[in-house]
């Protein structure tokens, strides 16, 4: 499906990570049609369907699609994790309480940072992250969120590159800044 909507490009990328990649994961160009949202967003529900939950919390931009989406599947409300000096947080009337169960989603899986983000957002909240859902890990080992189990739709190790350490940099090829990734 990912292939199908042209969504995973092949070339130099900046990463929103900071890092560099041959590989770029456009899942906007899957989220843009909501057949395949809800598709991908099935498979994540069918998966966690029998998991004890209050919400399904996402980070912005696209994680707010999924949250609902998903959220919708399993009959839970959703929230979004926005940006802020502290980093994110629970904006807009949308609150966590005390106790309650959370499934943190989020679209493409790199270095875990912006699932850590909303971890730590949930967290803040005196709530509890209970599992995490991606479309894609791309993470080059897999990576572990301690006792929080990670499901993935799928598993595509993308290696990515320290910008000082780029080998694509290194040949001169041209860096495409995609997405939510600024230049520094």
């Amino acid at each position: 499906m990912f292939e199908d909507c042209g969504a995973v490009l092949h070339g130099h990328f900046l990463l929103t990570s900071g890092l560099h990649s041959g590989v770029y994961w456009e899942k906007m160009r899957v989220v843009q049609n909501p057949w395949h949202t809800e598709r991908v967003c099935a498979i994540i529900a069918e998966y966690y369907k029998n998991l004890d939950i209050d919400f399904v919390a996402g980070p912005t931009t696209a994680g707010i699609i999924l949250a609902y989406e998903i959220g919708k599947k399993l009959g839970k409300p959703c929230l979004f994790a926005e940006k802020s000096k502290e980093g994110r947080c629970f904006k807009r009337g949308l609150e966590l309480k005390k106790g309650d169960k959370v499934l943190v989603v989020d679209d493409i899986l790199t270095t875990g940072k912006s699932v850590n983000e909303v971890l730590d957002a949930v967290e803040k909240a005196g709530a509890r992250a209970v599992a995490i859902a991606v479309l894609v890990d791309r993470s080059e080992n897999g990576l572990q969120f301690g006792e929080i189990p990670l499901y993935c739709c799928l598993r595509a190790p993308s290696i990515a590159y320290e910008p000082q350490k780029c080998p694509l940099c290194q040949k001169k090829i041209p860096l495409s800044i995609l997405g939510g990734a600024e230049k520094k």
